[in-house]
């Protein structure tokens, strides 16, 4: 038993080793050549080299270590297990009586707290680095990344209020032609108000309407009143802000941050919303195929071969390359509305367990 345990600190300790080098190194590289492409940029907008550094490549450095942990982790198992195999240590240990399955405990074990890391940093580390690395890259890098809402707007406020914007003007947050129209519980029309323009007045939900008109009818919807006027302060549940959607709006908020704005779409009835659902079931999806790819490297990496390492890295490099494109691939599919986000986040991960079971199967005969 306590061989076992020696054993099981020893592979988990060169899973660890293994794996924060392989990061290390592919980060180095993807500062390098992110830099080369963007110098121009920083350049053209005068940032300081203190504001690339702490506000974007720290950041950027985290974010594309959470893309890549995944990739990570099935190059540092393929490494280290190949050296283990070229030695015959994996045979010895075979040898000595200890299950093919138990050997994977360890590898597991090691999966399990890259797992936990990936977990915390996806659902909050790297979306609160993104609150400062985006508006810096869409500033000194895309520039022009405003997608705001300006014609024909159609609104739920809230299961009885529909509002309607025809034209809304960004430069000085006023609305043209907004008709906010109410309804009781049986969906009956209960008034509506017309106004010409309605201007934000700031913080919380203030308006000023002008030029409005406001229909109220009974039950039989009739008429009732007619109630106009040249300007009249009210409250809507709405504000500039939520008509406007930035690149990557997605990546900056955390996950208690993005289910909030989901349930808010979603209540207001404004569509749009797919590539806010696809981010949030890829923060799990992707530490969870951390564990197929690790079984998958121990696999495929478990046997002693002619070609050793060699063999094992671009066997391993290839399966990594593919299930990235895959995953790619589905999401793509997924934000334009063909596949489901859960089926279309989840399916490489489903595919790539079976592939993961198939080796893991074959290399025990």
């Amino acid at each position: 038993m306590r061989q076992l345990k020696i054993l099981d600190r020893y592979i988990i300790l060169q899973f660890l080793k293994t794996f924060f080098f392989t990061a290390l190194l592919f980060s180095l590289i993807a500062v390098v050549i992110d830099f080369s492409e963007r110098l121009e940029a920083f350049i053209k907008s005068q940032v300081t080299v203190q504001e690339v550094i702490f506000s974007y490549y720290v950041h950027f450095i985290a974010f594309i270590n959470g893309m890549l942990w995944p990739l990570f982790a099935l190059i540092s198992v393929i490494f280290f297990t190949s050296r283990l195999a070229k030695n015959s240590e994996i045979i010895s240990i075979l040898n000595a009586g200890v299950p093919y399955r138990r050997i994977l405990w360890p590898y597991l074990g090691g999966a399990a707290i890259v797992f936990g890391i990936h977990m915390i940093s996806n659902h909050y580390l790297i979306p609160l680095g993104s609150k400062i690395r985006i508006p810096f890259e869409n500033k000194n890098v895309w520039h022009n990344t405003d997608h705001s809402k300006t014609r024909h707007i159609h609104i739920m406020l809230n299961p009885q209020t529909k509002l309607y914007i025809r034209n809304f003007r960004k430069n000085d947050s006023t609305a043209l032609d907004m008709r906010i129209e109410r309804y009781d519980d049986n969906v009956e029309l209960v008034s509506f108000i017309e106004a010409k323009r309605a201007i934000w007045q700031g913080k919380p939900d203030r308006w000023k309407l002008k030029d409005y008109v406001i229909h109220s009818f009974d039950d039989m919807q009739e008429e009732l009143d007619v109630n106009m006027g040249k300007e009249l302060d009210t409250t809507v549940n709405i504000t500039p802000a939520d008509l406007r959607l930035v690149k990557n709006q997605q990546q900056v908020f955390t996950t208690p941050e993005l289910k909030q704005y989901l349930a808010q779409q979603r209540s207001r009835g404004i569509g749009g919303t797919r590539i806010f659902e696809t981010e949030l079931y890829r923060r799990t999806s992707e530490p969870v195929s951390i564990f197929i790819l690790t079984i998958i490297g121990m696999a495929v990496a478990g046997r002693k071969t002619r070609g050793g390492l060699g063999i094992h890295l671009a066997i391993g490099i290839s399966l990594g390359a593919l299930f990235i494109v895959l995953s790619r691939f589905t999401m793509t599919f997924t934000n334009s509305e063909s596949l489901g986000p859960i089926v279309g986040v989840w399916l490489p991960n489903i595919i790539f367990s079976l592939v993961a079971l198939y080796l893991v199967r074959t290399a025990q005969q």
